[in-house]
């Protein structure tokens, strides 16, 4: 039951096009998992820039470094 969530800035992104990226994102899960559509979920969470090392950075990204399969290319 693979739950992606994804935070990012602020993008005005249309119902429309929050569809398709979550589309995208689920197929990529039903090849490499072997997933159901129905098990798969998909949340978009804006997360202002100011707001990203306290929200984001500091308690998801920065204790999971080691582990993380693609990292961030920057560091606060």
């Amino acid at each position: 039951m693979p739950h992606i969530d994804v935070k990012h800035f602020p993008r005005n992104l249309s119902e429309e096009e929050k569809k398709v990226i979550a589309e995208d994102l689920a197929a990529v899960l039903k090849k490499h998992f072997g997933s159901s559509d129905d098990s798969l979920s998909v949340a978009f969470n804006e997360i202002q820039p100011d707001r990203w090392k306290d929200e984001v950075y500091d308690p998801i990204i920065k204790p999971h470094l080691d582990t993380l399969a693609k990292k961030p290319g920057y560091s606060y």
